[in-house]
Formats: C-alpha cells, structure tokens, sequence
C-alpha cells in the first residue's frame, strides 16, 4: 500500500512544484488586521492560471475536509485552497438574486402606485352623465386652459426609471467583493479566508436592509408626489364647478329643477289656506284630517307614519294647539322644513329633532292670541326621507271633553268648529284615532265624524294602543267588535289597529316599529283570528291611507280646478265692469306703489327753500311767543317813568325769559313746523293722479314717523347761547333796520289792539248801528258793561296819563256815579272792564308813539341826548325781530342737516314694518277694489298650481 501512496504523493509534489514554478516568487502584502475584509489578495497575473488550477485540483476539492496526518506530504507552504475558487461564484450568484430583488421590487413599487395613481383618478367624478347641468362653456375650456401643461405635471417615464436602482452602483459592489478574494501570502490566507467569509455575510445583511430602507423611502416620495399631483387636480376641479356655479348664478345656463308631485299639491293647499281660512265650498281639494280625543295617540300616529319624533310631547297636556299641515314626500335624506323657511331640520339628528320641536311649539304659541287657548292657523312643515308614503295630513288639536283651569271658556267649542271646518270637506279623508286603552263609551270624537261622515265613505278608523287595551279588557271578542265596526255607530271604510309605543317619550321610531311588529307577532289577536294581518301596524295604515289619499285626488281634483276656472271668469269680467281702465294690483303690489310715493314726498321735503324755512318758522315762533312779550314784558316796562327803568326792566325779563321759556318753545315751533310740511306734502292732492285708496295708510306712516321721532337733546342749549346773544345787541346799524323795526312794532300792536276791540265789544254787544241794521239788542250784562265802560272812558279822558291800575277810591267813585243812575255793578266788573279800556287806550297811544319815532334814528344815534322823544320800545321790538330770524335761521340748519333726514329714516323704518306686518296693510289698505284685485290674484295662482299638478299627475299615470 505504500507504493500507491508514495507515488500519488510525488505526483502532488511534481504538480505543485510546477505551480510554484509557474507563478513565480510571490510575497503577499501584509495588512492591517481591519483592512484584510476590503483588500484585494488576487493580483491579475495568476487569472489565466485558474481554469488549468481548477481542473488539476478538482479531485482534491472532496478532500479538503479530511485529515492530511496520514499522507506525508512534503511541507510546503501553500498560497492557494482548492475550496476557495467556490467563493465568487456563490458570490456572484447571491448578488445576481439580490439584484433582482432589488429589480422587481422596484417595478412592482413602481406599478403599485401607477395602480394607486388610477384608482384616485377614477375617484374623481365623471361629469359625462351629468352633461346637462353643467353650461356648455365647460366643455370648451381647453380653449382657455392648457391642457398640455397639466400633461407635463404628471410623471412620464424618466421619472419612474428613477425609482430603479443604481446598476453601476451595484457593479461596483460586485467588482469589491469579486476582487476582495484574490490570493495572497501563504502565512495569512488561513485567517484571511475566515474572516473574509464572517465579513461577507455580515456586509451582505448590512446591505440587504439598508437597500430596503432606500427602497421604502423612495416608495413614500413616489406616493407623496402623486398625492400632491391629485391634490393639485382636486383643486383645479372644485375651481371649475365653482365657476360653473357662479356663472349658473348669472343666468348664463340656468335650468328649473323638477318638483315632486306631492310638493305640487302641498303648495296648491298653502295657497288656498292663505286664500280661504275658513274652507268654505271653495276648497274641495283632498288631505288627510287625523282627529281623535286628547291623549288618545293621534300625535304619535302621525309620527309613525312620518317615521320621526317631530311634535312636542306632553303627560297629559294638551300639546296640539293649532292645525298642523305635514306634508311627506319620498327623498333621499330624512329632513323636515317649514314652509315659509330654508331651514332644514336632519330628522336622524336628535340635536335637530329637539330644534324642530321646540319651532312648532314656539309657532303654534305665536298663532294662539291673547285670550285663547287654540287658533285655527295652519302651521305648513314639508317632510322628506326615504320609504314615507307621499300624502297631506292635517294635525288638529285634540276633541276634550271638559274646559280645565288655564283654559279659555270656548276652547270646547272652538275645536269642535276648527274640526268640523276640515271634515266637512266632502273630499278630505277622516283618520280617525280612538284610543283602545279605554273605554269606548267615552269616546267623544266618533259621535263628531259619524255626524260629519255619517256613511263612512271617507273615514278610516284606527284603534291605538292596542297592546294595553289586550292586557286589560277582559273580553278580547271586544276588540274585534270595534275592528269589525259593529261596536261603535259610525261607519268606514278601512279599521286599522296600531302599537306606538311603551308610553316613553325617549324612545326611537325603530324601537317602537320593533316592539309593534313583536307585539303582533305574538299577539293572540292575530293567533286567533281576531285580527287580520293586513290590519295591523302602522305601516299597513300608512299604505292604506296613501292609497286613498291618491284615488280621492285623482277623483276630484279636475273638478276643482273646473270651479276655479269659472270663479276665475266672473272676478276678471267683474273687474273690467267696474275698472276698466286701472290695473289689477293686489294689496302687495299697491303698498309697494304707495310706499314709492310716500319716499317721493319725504325727499321733497328735503327740497324746500331755506327761506321758506325760515319764513315759516319767524311767523309761527312770534305767534307763539307774541302774548308774553307783549303782556308780560313790553307792558309792565311801558309803565316805567323813564328810559333807564324801561331798559333795565327788560332785560331783566328777557333774561329770564330766554332762560327759562324761549329756547323749549322755540323746539316745540321747529317740530310743529316739520310736521305741518311733512302732513302737507303727505296729504295735499296731486291732481288725477291722486289716488284716494293710500289716504289712510299715508295718514298711519305720518302719525308713527312722528311718533318715533325725537328732536336732539342738545338743542335747546346751543339755541340758547344763540338767543342770548342776540337779545343782548341794541345796536341798530341803519335806517332800514329802523324802519323794519317800527313796521313790526306796529303790525303787533294793530294785531293787539285788534283783538282788544273785540273783547269789548263782545262785553259790551252791538253798537247803535248794529242794533238798528241786523236787528240786534243787548242784554242786560252787556248794558252793564257798557254804562261801566262809558264811565271809565270819561275818567281816563280826564286823566290820559292814568296808571294801569284804579286805586280803590277811583273804583268806589265810579261805582257810586253807576248806582246814581240805577247801574248796580260789582268791583270785579269795574276792574274786568277797566283792563280792557286801559289796554286800548295804552294801545292807541303806543301806535301814535310809533308814528312819532319813524323819524327818531337821527336821535337814536345820539342816543336822545337834548331831545324829549324816546324810542326804546322800537329798540326793544328790534331786538326781539333779530331774535326771532336768528333763531328761524338756527332752527332751519337744524331741520334741514339733521331732523329731516331722522324723519326721513323714521318713515323708511315704518314702512319696512308695515310691510312685515299683513294684518297692518289689510287694515290700511281696504275697499272692494283691493279685495277683488286680491282674490284675482290668488285664483290664478291658484288656477295655475292646479294646471301645472293635473298635467304632472297625468304624466305619472
């Protein structure tokens, strides 16, 4: 066995000697322990070498793995193990796979978003379908939008590729570690063929997790950027349909949305309900009247059939205090409004359910007046949601029996006529609601419809609380008598029996739906045949009662509208009979007519003349204040001895005058002066044009604008600085204000004596003269009077400088010559009759006097030094005319900047509220003229609503 071995060991020998032979000396470079995992050992000149290498030492790669102890080799060092040309091709073979991880994941990244980037896209509405709502500019915005300017924001392909990796990136990796094995010196390979081995596996992991990060990062950024692309695109879009919208809102493409037939018949019922409150013969038209006593589950019926809670809820108090007209139509959301508002209650909200309860009964307390306890207007509410039964039910309040504490007396009576209003419409269909908990000998409401329906070709009975009535009665064959209509004496055509809940108001329209439908289920009444299937619950009922509904409209509304027709005829050919040649303006239309020229006149008060202002205003302020200048300061200075008490005296009671009196008058004249203009403008005829049927809606706007008006509260103290200031100047400049002075002196004392002559002569009656002309005498009073004034006149005559008051021997002289010749008189008389003497006799003088001053300027200006005549009464009169013309001129600014615009605001807000206010212009506006044109309009509204209904409704057969 030797020689087998020997030779194969020379042959080991040989073949690596020539392997020595062949590379060469070779010294492998020594490195640093941590640079041996990146060093390339394999220089390029032994490459061509290995596949020689690798087929000579293929029979020795099995036996690297056994020991060599046995075989006595020659020692040398070797730089080369057969195992380790294994290396790069498992290498090799790992990053190929890697790279085609790295590959498809890329791509399969790349195509997940591309899908996601569609599925977003699709998202986006397709506006195709719904061509005829959007304008047909839309659809020619490419003309004003670059199209190819968002094609380029979308990624092109460029951009994905960026998503795969970095092929050189990995080429150079894959040329380190090729190059990281290369062979070096024998005393290192051992260690460096561990290491590099620990080394690669730990960078392979190092690799693999770091190019997945990478990997997960770009994804992210691949979404972030599509993200902000469909962002992008979901706000230019919403931009264009809010130009759409915009531009639908000019009229550009405007088109009216299609009602609902039950909408149709629901505003056909509201008119007529503004038109007819007390539905008389005119209204014929079908609803739903659901009427029963208090408590007895009429409400909640209601409710069932609406399938929502939307009454206020009371133990035993009457809730229901005016008709309540509910109109339910199929939408696609469950949503309840009234008819005079846009605001929609969501019937699945209990926060919206509480808002909508609280709104009626808020109306319904608003309907009632002061001193009633129900009304008989009707509260309209439009009820939408998916599955309700279209029809029109009215709400009434509840039939009671006996008037409580709290209640009006006629409270009874007015629901037995509120009810027999809506029943007896020959086409409105009675639901009448009985409630089966007692008993039913104490029901009030089936004697009312059985008088109103006695055959019962329109009423439907329903028996509510059905499953309290099954635990308490103690006979069930009862109930089914009632169902069968052979308890009660009135008549049907359908009996229905209904569960609307526990008695908890809290509880859902579900839940109680729920507990109906298991109560019948289990219910012995249907067990044994008491009851049919088909009456029970509420939704047969609300199936039932829509089917009749519908047959009666279909019925009889052609010939309702038949009736309009004709009434429409007699009022137009009345009309033209009796005006043919105004125009048929309803009362809307001629409020608004009338309030356009009641503007018209308020801005023609702004447009008078500051000088007729201020004409007005001198003339009725001396008016005013004319007595007390002349009785209370004129006169008492008149009677002073000399000029400097005269002076003193006046303006002593000027001042307190001015303090105390003249700037309060002078605001009362402002106003009373604004007013009078105001009512002329408002009242004086404008010739054929005038339009007497205004009168009193003119006369009401005048009277609350002056109402509400108020003068500013600082007027009177600016007015009376001004007026102070004007009483204090006696300088009179020329002859003309001289002169004007005296004219106004005399005009006010020819105005004083005026009216003294007439005192006397009523207190004395008719001269001579009269007597014998008009055939008149005096009486005995006046005799007295006379021989009294005759007996004065001659004593002042005697004494023409006589003070103003008689002394009490002059009174006692004057009464003893009277008694000499059988004039009995009284002292008081003496005196009464002496003021009115003296006062005429003062009068004539101070006229005289005027005369006497006209040529008294010259001396005034010398201020009457070495002259006997005196004139500071001119110089008082003076000073009272600039008073009054700058207070007139005060008093205009006034007007004119400040009170005519506040009355002009006032009458603007008046008419606002009276047009707010129908009862007011029903009451303002009247006469057979307005009631025909009223009734015109509203039967061709209402004429027109029918038409429209009756062509919809035959379109839908």
């Amino acid at each position: 066995m030797e020689l087998p071995l020997s030779g194969a060991s020379e042959v080991c020998r040989s073949f690596l000697s020539i392997s020595c032979a062949g590379r060469g000396p070779f010294s492998p470079p020594r490195l640093h322990l941590l640079s041996r995992s990146i060093h390339l050992p394999h220089p390029p000149t032994l490459r061509p070498l290995r596949p020689q290498l690798r087929a000579s030492s293929q029979p020795f790669s099995s036996l690297g793995h056994l020991p060599l102890r046995r075989w006595k080799l020659s020692p040398v060092r070797l730089n080369y193990q057969p195992r380790r040309h294994f290396w790069p091709a498992r290498l090799a073979a790992r990053l190929l796979r890697l790279r085609y991880l790295i590959l498809g994941s890329a791509v399969g990244g790349g195509y997940t978003a591309k899908k996601t980037f569609d599925q977003w896209k699709d998202m986006i509405p397709d506006l195709s379908d719904y061509k005829w709502i959007v304008p047909d500019f839309v659809w020619q915005l490419d003309e004003y939008i670059d199209l190819e300017k968002l094609s380029k924001a979308l990624p092109d392909s460029e951009a994905l590729a960026k998503l795969l990796p970095d092929f050189d990136k990995l080429a150079g990796s894959f040329s380190l570690f090729k190059d990281f094995f290369s062979p070096g010196s024998s005393g290192e390979t051992a260690f460096r063929a561990t290491d590099a081995s620990e080394s690669d596996r730990q960078f392979k992991k190092v690799t693999d997790k770091e190019k997945v990060e990478q990997l997960q990062e770009e994804l992210l950024r691949t979404q972030l950027k599509y993200q902000r692309i469909l962002e992008r695109l979901e706000k230019e879009n919403k931009e264009l349909r809010k130009l759409v919208l915009q531009r639908d809102d000019k009229g550009i493409h405007h088109r009216n949305l299609k009602k609902s037939l039950i909408d149709m018949y629901s505003e056909v019922l509201d008119v007529l309900s503004d038109y007819d409150a007390s539905y008389n013969t005119q209204d014929h038209l079908p609803r739903v009247v659901v009427v029963g006593d208090q408590s007895a589950g009429k409400t909640s019926v209601l409710e069932m059939i609406a399938q929502a809670r939307i009454f206020p809820r009371g133990s035993g108090e009457m809730m229901t205090r005016s008709p309540v007209k509910v109109t339910l139509s199929e939408g696609p959301h469950h949503v309840a409004l009234f008819k005079d508002s846009s605001r929609e209650f969501d019937l699945t909200k209990e926060e919206d359910l509480a808002a909508l309860r609280r709104e009626i009964e808020l109306r319904m307390r608003k309907n009632v007046k002061e001193g009633y306890t129900v009304s008989p207007e009707t509260i309209s509410l439009n009820v939408k949601g998916p599955g309700l039964q279209r029809m029109v039910l009215v709400d009434l309040p509840g039939v009671i029996n006996t008037v409580t504490a709290g209640m009006a007396p006629d409270t009874k009576e007015t629901i037995f006529s509120i009810s027999k209003a809506y029943m007896q419409n020959p086409n409105a269909i009675i639901l009448c609601i009985q409630d089966g908990s007692v008993d039913a000998e104490r029901s009030i409401v089936t004697d009312l419809v059985s008088q109103m329906d006695p055959h019962g070709k329109r009423t439907i009975f329903v028996l509510t609380k059905v499953d309290l009535a099954e635990r308490n009665v103690a006979s069930p064959s009862r109930i089914q008598q009632i169902i069968e209509g052979k308890l009660f004496p009135m008549k049907a055509l359908g009996y229905f029996a209904v569960v609307t809940g526990k008695g908890n108001s809290s509880e859902s329209i579900e839940a109680i739906r729920d507990y109906e439908e298991e109560f019948f289920q289990n219910s012995k009444l249907l067990k044994t045949s008491m009851l049919k299937a088909h009456q029970v619950t509420t939704r047969n009922l609300s199936l039932a009662v829509s089917d009749c509904f519908w047959k009666m409209v279909r019925e009889s509304v052609e010939q309702q509208a038949d009736c309009f027709k004709a009434t429409r005829f007699n009022l137009e050919t009345e009309w033209k009979n009796n005006y043919p040649r105004l125009r048929e303006l309803d009362r809307n239309e001629l409020f608004e007519k009338a309030k356009n020229e009641i503007l018209d006149e308020v801005i023609s008060l702004s447009q008078v003349t500051p000088k007729h202002w201020e004409e007005i205003l001198q003339q009725m302020l001396w008016e005013r204040v004319s007595t007390h200048v002349i009785e209370n300061i004129y006169l008492p200075a008149a009677q002073t001895m000399n000029s400097g008490t005269f002076n003193t005296t006046v303006d002593i009671k000027l001042k307190q005058w001015t303090d105390k009196q003249l700037p309060t008058k002078a605001v009362e004249v402002a106003w009373e002066t604004l007013q009078e203009e105001f009512s002329r403008f408002m009242t004086e005829p404008k010739g054929k044009e005038h339009d007497d049927i205004f009168d009193k809606l003119k006369q009401a706007v005048k009277e609350e604008s002056i109402k509400r008006h108020k003068w500013n509260d600082f007027a009177e103290d600016s007015l009376r600085v001004i007026q102070h200031n004007a009483l204090e100047d006696r300088s009179i400049t020329d002859k003309q204000q001289w002169d004007a002075a005296i004219y106004f002196m005399e005009e006010a004392l020819r105005g004083r004596l005026k009216d003294t002559e007439t005192v006397l002569e009523n207190m004395v009656g008719p001269d001579w003269k009269k007597r014998w002309v008009h055939w008149m005498g005096r009486t005995h009073e006046q005799s007295v009077h006379n021989e009294t004034k005759n007996e004065l006149e001659r004593m002042l005559k005697c004494n023409e400088e006589h003070p103003a008051y008689l002394a009490s021997d002059e009174i006692t002289t004057v009464r003893k010559n009277l008694e000499s010749r059988g004039v009995e008189v009284d002292p008081s008389l003496i005196k009464d009759t002496w003021h009115q003497v003296y006062r005429r006799h003062f009068l004539k003088t101070a006229l005289t006097h005027c005369n006497l001053c006209r040529r008294g300027f010259y001396y005034y200006q010398r201020h009457f030094v070495d002259s006997e005549l005196e004139c500071n009464d001119v110089v008082l009169f003076w000073r009272i005319q600039r008073m009054l013309a700058i207070t007139a001129n005060t008093l205009r600014q006034q007007l004119t900047n400040t009170e005519v615009r506040r009355l002009e605001k006032n009458v603007k807000e008046v008419l606002e509220d009276f047009a707010e206010d129908g009862d007011k212009k029903v009451k303002l506006l009247t006469g057979k003229r307005v009631q025909l044109a009223e009734d015109l309009k509203k039967v061709r509204e209402i004429q027109e609503k029918l038409d429209a209904f009756i062509e919809a409704l035959h379109q839908e057969k």
